[in-house]
């Protein structure tokens, strides 16, 4: 994921993938709990962020400022994920294969958008531990995905628990109903 920068703390994609597993189980589970609202199964949420990137096994990571630079590379690079990840599901023995396809294949819909909400959260704390550690090379990263991770201009995301008012989640539903 960030191939391009310099990292203070270097993350492989089994570190990745955990993290955006806890996280993902974390938000289903906030949804579901404190915020009372229908949504995906917590566990199967964590169990689609361990497998979201599994097809970087067999392609490697593309930055995603190449991955979405315009709509045709954004088009490619999907369809070189699902080749990848049927490649990879080709591997398992044959009873195994529909169960572990819409988890490497990303095919559920109501699952999609906490995994993504969970991946953007994960990048967004990884800028953070790069700041604290004096990476200024994150500062324009930090910025980038604490906006994607839900934050509108100018609004404080809070690292911690968000004070009343405030939501430090992305943006999936899992934001207080009244907001």
């Amino acid at each position: 994921r960030w191939g391009l920068m310099r990292n203070t703390f270097s993350e492989n994609l089994t570190e990745h993938s955990y993290m955006t597993a806890v996280l993902a189980h974390a938000l289903a589970l906030i949804r579901r709990e404190v915020l009372h609202l229908e949504g995906p199964d917590p566990d199967r949420c964590a169990v689609a962020a361990l497998y979201h990137d599994a097809s970087e096994i067999l392609t490697g990571d593309l930055p995603t400022p190449i991955k979405y630079y315009n709509p045709d590379i954004k088009a490619a690079y999907k369809q070189v994920e699902r080749i990848a990840g049927n490649r990879l599901l080709e591997m398992l023995p044959e009873a195994l294969r529909d169960a572990y396809a819409g988890y490497v294949l990303e095919e559920d819909e109501q699952i999609i958008p906490v995994v993504k909400a969970a991946d953007k959260l994960s990048a967004y704390i990884k800028c953070i531990e790069e700041l604290k550690a004096g990476n200024a090379e994150f500062e324009s990263a930090a910025k980038q995905s604490r906006w994607r991770a839900g934050a509108k201009p100018g609004e404080v995301v809070h690292s911690s628990a968000a004070e009343p008012g405030q939501s430090s989640l992305p943006s999936v539903g899992v934001a207080h109903p009244d907001q």
